[in-house]
């Protein structure tokens, strides 16, 4: 059988040539010259982070801003060249790609504007931030700490203008990022994780966005922080994280601190069972209280002052103290600032060694006595103090007891602020970015918490998360909560790890195994090391249900707060021991997708280690701060 050919006669080959040679030409013009010349224009991207990171070590504000507004230049012909690729936004599936990256690169420029308003805000004090070039603020090498914060107070007026400028762009930023999806991009292409590394690009952003937001209230609030507009009075609680407490540790010494247009100075300044000899206990304990600090609260189970900070949430602990503390005689205060060992130690880290009139130098050397910092080893001396100081009831001025070290305790704590301030506001203009990093490090990482008593004051320093609140969210949560009832300074010791195994049920729930670690890594030496009966609270999602238990000497009724499912328990830790708590628990919570955990940092803890394992992810970090993890 003969197949029969099919001839197109010249006229219909010339058609078909003509016709596959326009298309031919499109391709090339509306595809393929414009991929090439994206591509073209891409390149600056990769030099980019290399460009930025050498103006940032070279410390010049002058070579960063030009670094800035040559990558504007560059984005613009970049976007110029994606645009001819806009007709692809109509395309079925194809579409969504090319809106995606029409976001990436609205948002770039909204994020460029925000840069350039900073850096011209902050131009003033770039000296202060870390940039030794390019700074019109600092006027010689001779200006000091002191003479750069009088500058901040008297240009502050010009600045808070700005501040809803920046947020606007950032604002901007949040809203095109917000719109992608990262779920539609494939996990990998050959060796290169494309959705991973999205995801950690958006997280990043977002972030960085979040803290721009956050802080601008609490930066508009400076002016009455600083005492600018009327001389601010605030009680400073020193706390002893080495005697972890659910707020930070032992609250163990109070100052008295004013400041007026920036300038700050310390009026008076005792120790906390001074203010306890005031106050008559009337607010019941919790029972693990009596049961594990026994002495005076088998006397009497009413709360004292130096253990009032037994909620986890540092307003409500502070909503109680203040009024307490109040009836001992400390009114008429502005706000409550907690600090803890670490602030000192971040602080004199910069400073180096300091003298203190009649007690001596301290500095952050290590001390082989106690394997810590020579400055905390000299203040657990002071505050190694057993109870208050006991009068005669038959003779007046007569002390019956008085705990060792009580005197010292009192006077050291006015003399070492005022040193350190000394020391910091006398510090040459090089030393200035230091002792910046020092401060935000010690308040990001919850080490300096803020409570204030007049309302919009307090929203603010809550917004900038510098409130030591607990925090809502609708994703999976974890908060550990420790208080060391009677172990001396056994934290200073104490090493946390903390491992989460994540698994989904049929029905989208979490199964979760929580492993809580704890080793005390020193001997036993009855002063600073000794047993630590340790009371934890572990705050987990609302309707959590707990499975198994395993690990506590003691467990206590599940209970429910801050919007929080709560197990708690108690054990005792040795010197060079080991215990490990586990908890196996359902948490009401469908995953879809990524699986997402909000983790709320304890103040006063240094880095505990953190694993958590979600099907074949898993990742590792030092909690420092309340951080927000995907997998």
């Amino acid at each position: 059988m003969k197949l029969k050919r099919f001839k197109f006669g010249k006229e219909k080959t010339k058609k078909i040539v003509l016709l596959a040679g326009a298309m031919v030409l499109l391709i090339l013009l509306f595809v393929v010259m414009p991929l090439i010349n994206v591509y073209s224009k891409s390149r600056f991207l990769a030099g980019l982070e290399g460009r930025f990171r050498s103006a940032i070590e070279d410390q010049d504000i002058e070579v960063l801003a030009n670094e800035i507004e040559k990558t504007k230049t560059e984005l613009a012909d970049f976007n110029k060249a994606y645009s001819r690729l806009a007709w692809t936004q109509h395309l079925p599936y194809f579409g969504n790609y090319w809106r995606d990256g029409n976001r990436f690169i609205t948002a770039a420029f909204s994020g460029i504007d925000a840069a350039q308003i900073t850096l011209q805000t902050l131009s003033p004090y770039a000296d202060i931030i870390g940039f030794t070039k390019g700074s019109v603020g600092a006027q010689s090498g001779q200006e000091t700490a002191q003479d750069r914060m009088e500058f901040v107070v008297e240009t502050l007026d010009a600045v808070l203008p700005r501040l809803g400028e920046i947020t606007d762009k950032i604002e901007q930023v949040k809203s095109e990022l917000g719109a992608i999806d990262v779920s539609k991009y494939p996990e990998s292409i050959g060796k290169y994780k494309v959705r991973p590394m999205m995801q950690k690009v958006l997280d990043l952003v977002d972030k960085a966005a979040d803290f721009v937001i956050e802080t601008k209230p609490v930066i508009e609030k400076a002016k009455y922080l600083l005492g600018i507009d009327e001389t601010r009075t605030y009680l400073v609680l020193f706390q002893n994280d080495k005697e972890l407490r659910p707020t930070g540790g032992f609250i163990t010494a109070y100052t008295i601190m004013q400041v007026d247009k920036g300038k700050v100075n310390s009026v008076v300044s005792s120790d906390i069972y001074a203010l306890d000899d005031k106050y008559k206990p009337v607010i019941a304990s919790p029972p693990q209280f009596a049961e594990f600090l026994k002495g005076p609260y088998i006397l009497s189970p009413n709360l004292r002052l130096r253990d009032m900070n037994y909620l986890v949430d540092f307003k409500d602990s502070m909503d109680l103290f203040s009024k307490e503390v109040a009836k001992a005689g400390i009114k008429n205060v502005d706000g409550i600032i907690a600090v803890d060992t670490f602030t000192l130690v971040n602080i004199l880290d910069v400073l180096g060694e300091i003298g203190v009139a009649g007690f001596g130098n301290y500095s952050t050397k290590l001390d082989s006595e106690c394997a810590c910092p020579q400055v905390v080893h000299e203040l657990e001396k002071f505050a190694d103090v057993e109870g208050p100081i006991v009068w005669s009831e038959n003779e007046p001025g007569k002390i019956v007891f008085r705990p060792p070290n009580s005197e010292n305790r009192k006077g050291i704590i006015g003399p070492l602020m005022n040193s350190v301030l000394a020391n910091a506001m006398g510090q040459p203009k090089e030393k200035i970015p230091g002792l910046f990093e020092a401060i935000y490090k010690s308040v990001q990482e919850k080490h300096v918490l803020f409570y204030m008593f007049q309302e919009d004051v307090q929203k603010a320093v809550e917004d900038a998360k510098l409130a030591g609140r607990m925090g809502n969210t609708s994703e999976d949560y974890l908060h550990i909560n420790d208080a060391n009832l009677g172990g001396r300074k056994s934290n200073l010791y104490v090493k946390q790890e903390v491992t989460q195994d994540i698994e989904l049920e049929k029905d989208g729930t979490i199964l979760k195994t929580l492993t809580v670690t704890y080793a005390n890594t020193q001997d036993y030496d009855g002063w600073l090391n000794s047993v630590l009966p340790n009371w934890t609270r572990i705050y987990v999602p609302d309707g959590s249900e707990l499975v198994s238990s395993e690990g506590f000497d003691k467990t206590y009724e599940t209970i429910h707060e801050y919007g929080k499912t709560v197990f708690s328990g108690s054990f005792k830790l040795r010197p060079q021991g080991i215990v490990k708590i586990t908890l196996k628990y359902k948490v009401p919570i469908k995953v879809n997708g990524s699986y997402q955990i909000v983790i709320q940092k304890q103040p006063g803890t240094d880095k505990p280690f953190y694993t958590l394992n979600f099907g074949k992810k898993t990742t590792e970090f030092y909690l420092t701060t309340d951080t927000e993890v995907s997998l």
